[in-house]
């Protein structure tokens, strides 16, 4: 048996004149700089934390029903044609998001405040044993 170029058949769906259509990703950029997808508030982020830790698309559709299924694998693909890109974009993300958690510790000292709610709770506890008596 010789192998060799395949027989052209007329009827053959590789001898359809196709045109497929190229779609832009569908993303758009938030006023925090950050992507979303489609017109939801889901971000880039959040779906590729949830392709990451093993989800499929239609598992991703299901947490994000607000996402279409097409929306999902045109993301996905994107990312992984441009996955440099995007890893630089996640990490100066993840980079902003801990600057922002250190800020917020500066600025709120959260150990005061979790002494002052602890202190709060205690004395209405006590409050409602000594009510409880009468």
């Amino acid at each position: 048996m010789v192998i060799g170029q395949p027989k052209y058949c007329e009827n053959s769906p590789m001898s359809v004149n196709a045109e497929f259509k190229v779609s832009a990703p569908p993303f758009r950029w938030d006023e925090s700089g950050g992507i979303r997808i489609g017109q939801s508030r889901v971000t880039l982020d959040s779906l590729l934390a949830a392709y990451h830790s093993g989800f499929t698309p239609e598992e991703i559709a299901f947490q994000y029903s607000v996402l279409h299924l097409e929306e999902i694998y045109s993301a996905i693909a994107y990312y992984l044609n441009h996955r440099q890109q995007i890893d630089k974009y996640l990490e100066q993300r993840r980079q902003k998001a801990q600057q922002q958690r250190s800020e917020f510790v500066e600025q709120y000292n959260l150990a005061d405040l979790r002494q002052r709610l602890s202190d709060r709770y205690q004395t209405q506890g006590e409050l409602k044993g000594d009510a409880s008596i009468g």
